[in-house]
């Protein structure tokens, strides 16, 4: 048994048609100074139909300021990702330098 979605008033356009609620993807919704989208701030997230949520989503995607802060942010991801990956060597050499320390001198 399927349903059809409940038809009301869409936010964006206020046309009655089926309507969906929108939820942003934008992956920045950290609330972290200035990594935070605009539609996250928004307290009530608008229930809107699939033409203004297309438009949405399109403003959404092209935003010059959410696109660099995108930018900044995946600069920071892989500067973390090689921090830890520095790191993980970085251990695994002193780890191999401390057992052939203890074998050389288990070996005496």
């Amino acid at each position: 048994m399927t349903t059809a979605p409940a038809e009301a008033r869409c936010d964006g356009c206020k046309k009655t048609r089926p309507l969906f609620l929108y939820e942003p993807d934008c992956g920045l919704h950290l609330g972290a100074g200035a990594f935070t989208c605009p539609w996250c701030s928004v307290p009530k997230q608008p229930l809107l139909c699939v033409p203004c949520w297309s438009d949405r989503k399109e403003r959404e995607e092209s935003d010059p300021r959410l696109l660099e802060e995108d930018a900044t942010f995946q600069k920071i991801a892989a500067a973390n990702a090689r921090y830890a990956a520095k790191r993980e060597a970085d251990k695994a050499t002193c780890d191999g330098i401390a057992a052939a320390t203890q074998n050389s001198e288990e070996t005496r």
